[in-house]
């Protein structure tokens, strides 16, 4: 099974594939660079947004490329106030080749208002290196990790919103 994700992000990709290996076998991922058309951080609605771009982004280009999958897929992590607080959720998208999508969110995590500002600006994933010191936490393990001291890891959030998502595709008819 063909997929194509819009990311290059090694952590992305991994969750990605272990989300679809749980319900498909011979999974291929494969990671395009593909522009999400909202900001570096997204928030609240952009999130979405960011996510589908990156699908049309990606299905354009593997057009253009001559490239046929059986899932086109794409991850966004956000944060959101739109549930109260401001938490970080990462978003998926899935659409199959006939054009069925699906959309699916991992559990969120709570950011403490102090570095709300600071994220606007930057990112989250550049605030959370410099708070626990590391070096592109958002590309591995993520800075969830350090703040479930290992429980939960970014591979972790994006595999469980890929398999909400999936709920469409692996329920068949009745679901739909």
């Amino acid at each position: 099974m063909k997929i194509l994700m819009g990311t290059k992000n090694p952590g992305k990709i991994q969750g990605a594939k272990e989300a679809f290996e749980k319900y498909f076998d011979n999974v291929e991922v494969e990671g395009i660079a593909v522009d999400s058309e909202v900001g570096d951080q997204p928030f609240d609605e952009e999130i979405l947004q960011g996510a589908k771009n990156r699908v049309k982004n990606l299905k354009e280009y593997a057009k253009k490329n001559n490239i046929e999958a059986d899932f086109y897929i794409s991850s966004e992590a956000g944060i959101t106030k739109l549930l109260g607080g401001w938490i970080d959720i990462n978003l998926a998208v899935v659409e199959n080749s006939e054009g069925i999508q699906s959309i699916g969110t991992s559990q969120g995590f709570p950011i403490p208002e102090k570095y709300i500002e600071e994220i606007k600006e930057t990112e989250l994933g550049k605030v959370m290196d410099k708070i626990f010191s590391g070096n592109e936490l958002s590309k591995g393990k993520g800075g969830i990790s350090c703040l479930t001291k290992e429980e939960v890891s970014r591979i972790d959030l994006t595999r469980n919103a890929f398999i909400m998502a999936l709920t469409k595709f692996i329920n068949g008819d009745i679901w739909r």
